[in-house]
């Protein structure tokens, strides 16, 4: 459960099994237990926001989504790692498992028109899988009021953990906010939604492993990711180099406390 320093933010260096025996053991305990699989996009953000960056260090896991995370932490830390933690096959694993288990899931996040398909599809996969329940974002920020209908929803459904998909950083954010809340694990797996409900491609497997992944996902959705490609790919390499050169001190802290809740729905 230690976590390795990647340009400040700490990193958990576990594999696919390791994730989905603790998110399930706290489901089955009732305990709050906070996941994020975090690609270069994620780790600059909380690099570039104090806030976020206290944020996802109080994650219980903040697993390498992205294969050049999966590089850093083998070169600086040899962490030994011979796969990510791809948000979408973690997914599978999970309501797999859960399934097994008879771990009733809840589906935060994404729009009503992804949700239905995205569920239809985890039960055709996983006949036993239990899902209590799902809610779409409203794609604003929500009041206390909001909140606690939202927390009020997903208890009564007798959900045992959840699988939460606002994209980055919003889903860290909404986790990090509803964890005590919920007393349930959430974990946070971005684009899985689409992929798995089937609107949006996955990149080819070669590419992938190649790191290459951000680059099939530029050439589908260029309007919408051409900035965060362009811009936080060769600023993760500098700073990475910079790491490389200077230390594992690099970039160390905590981030600053939120001074107020900033509440995603």
């Amino acid at each position: 459960m230690s976590k390795l320093p990647v340009l400040g933010l700490g990193l958990n260096a576990i594999d696919y099994a390791g994730v989905v025996e603790k998110v399930l053991e706290a489901a089955a305990q009732g305990r709050p237990f906070t996941v994020s699989a975090t690609a270069v996009h994620g780790l600059i953000c909380a690099v570039l926001d104090a806030r976020q960056r206290y944020r996802m260090q109080r994650f219980d896991l903040v697993v390498p989504d992205g294969q050049p995370l999966v590089w850093a932490l083998n070169h600086l830390h040899r962490a030994g790692l011979i796969d990510r933690v791809y948000g979408p096959e973690l997914t599978l694993r999970l309501c797999e498992e859960a399934a097994r288990r008879q771990l009733p899931l809840y589906l935060y996040g994404s729009r009503a028109e992804v949700l239905g398909p995205l569920q239809g599809n985890l039960l055709r996969r996983f006949p036993n899988l239990i899902v209590a329940g799902s809610s779409p974002s409203l794609f604003r920020r929500t009041s206390a009021e909001e909140k606690t209908a939202i927390v009020e929803r997903i208890r009564a459904s007798g959900a045992r953990w959840v699988l939460l998909g606002l994209g980055c950083p919003r889903q860290e954010v909404w986790a990090y906010e509803y964890r005590q809340a919920l007393g349930m694990p959430i974990v946070a797996v971005g684009a899985a939604f689409d992929f798995h409900a089937g609107t949006l491609a996955q990149a080819p497997a070669w590419m992938q492993k190649r790191g290459l992944e951000w680059c099939f996902r530029l050439v589908h959705e260029p309007r919408r990711l051409w900035k965060r490609y362009l811009t936080t790919n060769p600023l993760f390499l500098g700073l990475l180099l910079l790491q490389i050169l200077l230390g594992n001190g690099f970039l160390t802290g905590e981030g600053l406390a939120p001074e107020r809740e900033c509440l995603f729905g």
